[in-house]
Formats: C-alpha cells, sequence, structure tokens
C-alpha cells in the first residue's frame, strides 16, 4: 500500500483523485484549506493552508509519503485578493516541494493549466511552446511550475490541463447550466465555431497516478479527443436534457469590448483569459504524453459536459446553498451576465 498526499484534496478534481487512490486500496492524506467530508479507512484529512509551512511540516512528518499530487489552487475569479492567490500558488507550491525534500519523498505531481496562454496559436500547443499568461492566475501557475523545476532531486511532473470537467464540476459552468436548466438561449461569440478542448476528471486522475510511478522528470500537456466546436458541444447537451434552450451567436467585437469594460468595472466573473480565448480555438498536443505515460483519453468533450450538466440539474437545490467550498464546488457569482439572462 502506498501512500499519496494529495493538496486540494477537499476540492472537485482533488476528490476525484482521491477517491481513485482509495480505489486502487492505497493510502491517500488530504490536505485542504476547505473542510473535508468524506470518511475512508485509509483516508486521513489535514485541514491547513499550504502557506503554512510548519503545519505542512507537521504532516509530513506524521505520515509515511511516497508521492505527492499537488492540485491545491486559488482560482482568479473567485478571489479578490491577488496577494492571497499568488502566495497560495506560488509559495505554498514552494512549501510542498521544501517538504518533500526535508522527508525524502521524490515522487511529485503538478496540475498546472493552459491558461499559460492567452492567445491562439492556430495550431496544437506543444510543450516547448513559450507561455504568454495574460491574468495572475496564469502568472502564478507559470511560476510555481518554475519553481518545481529548481528542486532537481525530485521526480516533478507537470501536467497542463484545460478545462477539467465531470459530474460535480460547478464554478463558471454553472451559469452556462443555469441558462440551460431554465430552457433560455445560450450564447456563443462570434459564432461558436472555435474548438476548445476539455480534460475528463478521470482521465486526468489516471495520467496523475501513471506520473507519480514516472521515473524522471518532465512536462506533458493532457486533453481530450476528437474536439467538436463549442456550439456543437452545446448542442448536444441541450439535446440530452431536453431544454428548450437554443444555442445563438453575439457579435464578436461589441461582446468582447463588453466583456473588458465589465471586468474593469469589476462587475463580471470573466477575466482577460476569457475574453482574449472566448472566441478561439485551443487545442494542446497530447502526443507525448501519449508516448511516454502509455496514456489515452477516454470521454469526448460532449460527454463529459452532459455529465456535468447532469450533476448540476439533479442537485441545483442543494448547490445554490453551499458555502465553504472550493470554487469549483460551487456556482460562480454571475455578476453582469444575469442581464443577458433576463434578456434570453
Amino acid at each position: 500500500m502506498k501512500t499519496i498526499l494529495v493538496t486540494g484534496g477537499a476540492g472537485f478534481f482533488g476528490g476525484v483523485l482521491r477517491q481513485e487512490i482509495l480505489d486502487r486500496g492505497d493510502r491517500c492524506v488530504s490536505v485542504d484549506i476547505c473542510p473535508d467530508g468524506q470518511k475512508h479507512a485509509n483516508m486521513a484529512s489535514h485541514r491547513i493552508d499550504i502557506r503554512d509551512r510548519a503545519a505542512l511540516d507537521r504532516v509530513f512528518a506524521s505520515e509515511r509519503i511516497d508521492g505527492v499530487a499537488h492540485c491545491a489552487a486559488i482560482l482568479a475569479h473567485g478571489c479578490k485578493d491577488d496577494n492571497y492567490l499568488w502566495t497560495s500558488n506560488v509559495e505554498g507550491t514552494r512549501n510542498v516541494a521544501e517538504c518533500m525534500r526535508k522527508h525524502g519523498v521524490r515522487q511529485m505531481v503538478f496540475t498546472s493549466t493552459n491558461c499559460l496562454w492567452g492567445e491562439a496559436l492556430r495550431r496544437p500547443v506543444r510543450e516547448d511552446d513559450e507561455p504568454k499568461p495574460v491574468e495572475i492566475y496564469g502568472r502564478s501557475k507559470l511560476a510555481a511550475e518554475q519553481a518545481i523545476r529548481e528542486y532537481t532531486d525530485l521526480n516533478a511532473v507537470i501536467i497542463r490541463c484545460p478545462t477539467i470537467i465531470d459530474f460535480g464540476r460547478l464554478g463558471l459552468l454553472a451559469i452556462l447550466f443555469e441558462f440551460i436548466d431554465e430552457g433560455r438561449r445560450v450564447w456563443t461569440v462570434g459564432g461558436g465555431r472555435n474548438r476548445y478542448q476539455f480534460i475528463y476528471a478521470g482521465d486526468l486522475a489516471n495520467a496523475c497516478l501513471l506520473a507519480l510511478d514516472y521515473p524522471h522528470s518532465d512536462t506533458f500537456n493532457i486533453g481530450s479527443d476528437d474536439v467538436k466546436s463549442l456550439a456543437d458541444v452545446y448542442r448536444h447537451v441541450v439535446s440530452k436534457a431536453k431544454s428548450k434552450s437554443s444555442v445563438r451567436a453575439l457579435p464578436l467585437a461589441p461582446t468582447i469590448a463588453a466583456m473588458k469594460l465589465a471586468y474593469h468595472l469589476r462587475i463580471s466573473p470573466l477575466g482577460p483569459y476569457h475574453y482574449k480565448m472566448i472566441a478561439e480555438d485551443f487545442l494542446f498536443d497530447t502526443a507525448k504524453i501519449k508516448a511516454r505515460l502509455r496514456w489515452r483519453p477516454t470521454l469526448t468533450n460532449e460527454q463529459m459536459l452532459w455529465r456535468a450538466y447532469q450533476y448540476y440539474s439533479e442537485n441545483r437545490s442543494e448547490i445554490e446553498t453551499r458555502s465553504n467550498v472550493s470554487d469549483h464546488r460551487r456556482a460562480a457569482n454571475m455578476g453582469v451576465i444575469r442581464l443577458l439572462k433576463w434578456v434570453s
């Protein structure tokens, strides 16, 4: 039995990974700033802030840890304090690596992001393409990657992820799901012809477990195959839900101008990454992870988004009362988007 420490273990993806670890018969140590209600004979939960090096060190000292999956992160749309986001995502990452070094833990996997880029490259993005983040979350994840690479004594695998989706994923997606659940028009920008890659949480969890057995440091892109246009993906969910919604298009230039204004007025959950990429293609080249980890995706964008919508529709009343949970496990605040809902 191995013992795997998961930071962000009470969060959406951390919870999926935690369950995969337990299901394969290993022990999981969950570390999160949010409370974790999961109980299991092979699991220990610690409610701490990873910026607190002493508290984190006590967890490492109390457990015989074989590997670390570092999934904890503060998201831009769920945080108004830039310093809190930066120190959590960057200094927190350095604390995790320092504790690993001190306690002789060598295997690490870190979930990074496609927000390292804020412009389309007109082709799938490779691991050797230079990141160019446009907002603080992407910059913080890039800085965390750079910090991890300083620890050359670790076998540290960085997995760059697009939007992670599965049963239970909410956040900004809950805005889309609310429109569909109420039969309102679902809006794309510029026609919705752009293709934007997702990753199924179960497929990412499988990649993380493979990475924890990988004997080197490396960086991998991950994502779904057979990526269809956003409009086609939305139509699939609308059809499966038997919703009265229709998929419509907003004009490109005026919509992006309005998104920029709303962001600067602090009345929208959508930031620079969203208004720069909302009508652009974004795909990762996943050849490297398929070759080196023998990994393959199992669900397409439309299949995983349908799973996530089902969860929202079945649990909407309870979701709307949630507090003190991670950003991906509660619905994002619509802000000014509620005006669009009223006319949809």
